[in-house]
């Protein structure tokens, strides 16, 4: 090939890759009672803005995935929340949010959101609610050392046009997501990534 050639192509090529934004998502919290510093990891789908510390902090999250502009509104907005394992199981964990959303929706519906994480146990699930929102949430459990648990949630109108794509973008959000220990976090910084 010609070095002229050559060196074309790669000042197109330059903008092109200088243009895909990194989908990784790296969001860590600080060691919190038993529980020691964590990492939850992942992969944003392709278009989609990662915050960990402007609207996620704002809103008392770990890490939100949203695509354009910011709204304020809840929905199509993927979530992230860790907190210290509480109760005894995964399950328990699913069977206290369900309860509690149909406490507040007693005419909503729950059907299983079928997940297969690969790195850990995760329970999904569809919440149908009677103001026509859809909830689905993921709650993933790392382990008995891990000390967290965590959960990955999205609202969605239940007559979204794209409703389908953005629940196959959530599962995949879901389903890739792992953990590892972190390193220590200042409390100051808290929630970063």
């Amino acid at each position: 090939m010609r070095p002229w050639l050559l060196m074309g192509l790669l000042l197109c090529a330059g903008p092109v890759l200088a243009a895909s934004p990194d989908p990784a998502v790296h969001a860590q919290g600080p060691a919190d009672g038993t529980a020691p510093p964590w990492i939850i990891s992942t992969t944003a789908p392709a278009g989609w803005t990662k915050d960990c510390c402007t609207y996620a902090r704002a809103i008392g999250v770990n890490y939100v995935l949203y695509q354009g502009e910011w709204t304020g509104k809840p929905e199509r907005v993927m979530v992230l929340n860790v907190w210290p394992s509480k109760l005894p199981t995964l399950d328990d964990e699913v069977r206290d949010d369900r309860k509690q959303y149909l406490q507040r929706d007693p005419h909503g519906a729950a059907s299983a959101f079928v997940i297969d994480n690969r790195h850990m146990t995760c329970r999904g699930v569809l919440y149908a609610g009677t103001d026509h929102i859809d909830d689905v949430i993921v709650f993933c459990d790392p382990g008995t050392a891990a000390g967290i648990r965590y959960s990955w949630s999205m609202a969605i109108a239940a007559d979204d046009p794209h409703r389908q794509a953005l629940l196959d973008k959530f599962r995949q959000v879901a389903q890739h997501s792992s953990y590892a220990q972190g390193a220590k976090v200042s409390t100051a910084a808290g929630k970063s990534g």
